[in-house]
C-alpha cells in the first residue's frame, strides 16, 4: 500500500454516495474513505485483522469512487495494492481457500472453462442443493447462461472494404467460451469499417481476474503472455470488447512497472476498448435500421476505470430506427466485477436485484451491456425476480445487425 496515495484522500466523502457497499449497507469502514483509513492503519502498523480483511473483501473494485473523487485520488491502485498484502498476509478459512483454487483453476482456462459449460448449465437445476453446500457453488450454478452455438473465428478476418486500420481481437476468457457470437460480432464490424481483425488462435487471459484479486505473480504471467502474444501479431491497436480485460489491458504498464522492459513494451501496446476505436476511427459502413427500444447498462470497468461512457451511446443513436433508454442508477455496480458475485454472493445478489429492478422499470425491448459479468450477473438477478428471460446483446451485435441489415438483433 502507497502511503503518499493513501495521504491524497481528505475524506472528504464525495464518494460515499457513489459505493455500492455504503449504499446498501451505510457502514462507514465499507466506503472508500474507510478502507483507505484502514490501508493507512496497516501500512502505520496495525496488523491485518480478520475485520479488515472482510472489509476489503468486500469491496467490489468497481472504481466509481475514482469518478466521483474531487482530489483524484488514486483508489484504484490502493485496493489492488491491498488485495495483494491480504492476499500474501490473511489466512483464509478453509473452505474460501478452496473456492478460491477453484475459481482461478477454471475462469483463466479456456479449455477448462470449454469442458464445463455444459456442467454448469446443467447445475441451475440443482442451485438450491449447491447452495446448501456452498453460496459460493450456488451462484456459479445460478450464474451460468445458455449454452453457446460453437463459433470458430479464422486467425485473419480480411476488411470488407479499403483497409484503414490492422487491429488484434482479445477473445478473452468467458466473453470467448460463453459469449462466442459476441466477438464474431466483433470481427465482421471491425472489417466493414475497413480493419484487418488479427485473432492469435493461441491467446490466452488477460490476467483480469488475477490481478482484481491480488494475485500479483499470476496477473504478471498473463499481462506478460498477452503483450507477447499481440506484439507478434504486427497490429496497430489491440480492440476489446469485455470492460474488465480492456481495463487490465490499459494497467499493463503499471501491473509491470518493476520489470521496465516488460513496462515499455505494455506502452507500446495500444489498446482501446471497441466503441472508444469505432469512434476514433469513424463510420464509413452504412448503417440501417433496427426498430428497438435499448436500454444500456455502464459496465463499471468501462464507464469508470476507461473513462468510456458517450461512445458506446453515440455508436447506438447513429443507428435509425433505434431507440436509446439510461437506466437509473446507471453509475451504480450491478454486483458482477470480476468474480465478486462468487466470494461474496450475498451482497452481490443484493446489488443485482437493485440493478434488475431500474432495467425492468426503463422498459425497453433489450438490455445492452459491454462486459460478459454484467450480461450474466443482470440476466440472473431478472430470472430470480421471476420475469422470465431478458433479451441481452453486446454493442457490437447491435452494430453488427446494423451494419448487415438484420432488421433485429
Amino acid at each position: 500500500m502507497d502511503p503518499e496515495l493513501i495521504k491524497d484522500c481528505v475524506h472528504c466523502g464525495f464518494c460515499l454516495p457513489t459505493c455500492p457497499t455504503y449504499v446498501l449497507w451505510g457502514e462507514e469502514m465499507d466506503s472508500p474513505r474507510g478502507r483507505i483509513h484502514l490501508m493507512g492503519q496497516h501500512v502505520e502498523g496495525t496488523p491485518l485483522t480478520d475485520a479488515m480483511a472482510g472489509h476489503f473483501d468486500a469491496c467490489l473494485g468497481c472504481m466509481a469512487c475514482v469518478t466521483a473523487c474531487p482530489s483524484g485520488v488514486r483508489y484504484d491502485r490502493l485496493i489492488e495494492q491491498t488485495r495483494a498484502v491480504v492476499e500474501r498476509e490473511h489466512v483464509r478459512r478453509p473452505d474460501e481457500r478452496a473456492i478460491r483454487a477453484l475459481v482461478f483453476a477454471l475462469f483463466p482456462y479456456r479449455r477448462r472453462l470449454r469442458a464445463m459449460r455444459l456442467p454448469m448449465r446443467l447445475s441451475r437445476r440443482l442451485q438450491p442443493f449447491l447452495e446448501q453446500v456452498h453460496p459460493s457453488l450456488g451462484a456459479m450454478a445460478e450464474l451460468a447462461p445458455d449454452a453457446p452455438r460453437p463459433v470458430r473465428l479464422p486467425p485473419l478476418v480480411r476488411a470488407r472494404r479499403r483497409r484503414r486500420a490492422r487491429v488484434g481481437l482479445l477473445t478473452g476468457c468467458v466473453q470467448g467460451e460463453f459469449f462466442p457470437q459476441v466477438n464474431a460480432a466483433t470481427a465482421r464490424v471491425l472489417a466493414l469499417e475497413g480493419c484487418d481483425v488479427v485473432i492469435p488462435p493461441r491467446q490466452g487471459c488477460c490476467g483480469a481476474l488475477s490481478l482484481h484479486s491480488g494475485r500479483e505473480a499470476e496477473a504478471r504471467r498473463f499481462a506478460r503472455r498477452t503483450i507477447a502474444v499481440f506484439e507478434r501479431a504486427g497490429v496497430d491497436a489491440v480492440v476489446v470488447n469485455a470492460a474488465g480485460c480492456g481495463s487490465s489491458m490499459k494497467d499493463y504498464a503499471e501491473v509491470l512497472a518493476d520489470e521496465p522492459g516488460w513496462a515499455a513494451r505494455a506502452r507500446a501496446l495500444r489498446t482501446r476498448d471497441l466503441a472508444e476505436f469505432l469512434i476514433e476511427l469513424g463510420p464509413v459502413a452504412g448503417r440501417h435500421p433496427l426498430p428497438v427500444t435499448i436500454a444500456y447498462h455502464d459496465a463499471c470497468h468501462l464507464a469508470h476505470a476507461q473513462g468510456v461512457r458517450a461512445q458506446p451511446r453515440e455508436l447506438l443513436r447513429a443507428i435509425p430506427g433505434l431507440e436509446l433508454r439510461e437506466i437509473g442508477e446507471s453509475a451504480v455496480c450491478c454486483g458482477s466485477a470480476g468474480t465478486y458475485n462468487l466470494f461474496q454472493p450475498e451482497a452481490a445478489r443484493q446489488l443485482g436485484d437493485r440493478k434488475a429492478e431500474r432495467v425492468l422499470a426503463a422498459g425497453a425491448d433489450l438490455l445492452v451491456s459491454a462486459n460478459p459479468g454484467c450480461t450474466m450477473q443482470i440476466a440472473a438477478s431478472v430470472r430470480r425476480a421471476g420475469k422470465g428471460e431478458i433479451r441481452v446483446a453486446h454493442t457490437a451485435e447491435v452494430l453488427d445487425a446494423s451494419l448487415r441489415g438484420l432488421g433485429s438483433v
